[in-house]
């Protein structure tokens, strides 16, 4: 079997959602999850790789540091704890407590 190459550029192909790039701060998502990360500020080294990899930007930033997690955004998917490198893991996931 071959493979072919499209042919339609990208921006000519049709959106395959209702979403564009970058609105994910428009959408509360937080109510999705069973778990939660939780952030602990005395081992950050703020390394910002929970930031770059997290696909909610629920990652709260200010003056280039973590200073917390957006819960409303946050769908609990636990890449921002794997993600950590600290030896004592400076984000942890807990079970949600509604």
């Amino acid at each position: 079997m071959k493979c072919e190459a499209p042919k339609q550029t990208a921006k000519e192909l049709p959106l395959g959602d209702i979403l564009e790039a970058g609105t994910a701060a428009e959408f509360e998502t937080g109510s999705w999850r069973s778990e939660r990360p939780v952030w602990h500020k005395e081992t950050c080294i703020h390394c910002m790789f929970c930031w770059v990899s997290c696909p909610d930007t629920a990652i709260i930033v200010k003056d280039g540091k973590m200073t917390g997690i957006n819960y409303e955004h946050c769908k609990g998917c636990g890449i921002c704890a794997k993600e950590c490198p600290t030896k004592q893991k400076s984000i942890t996931m807990e079970i949600e407590k509604k």
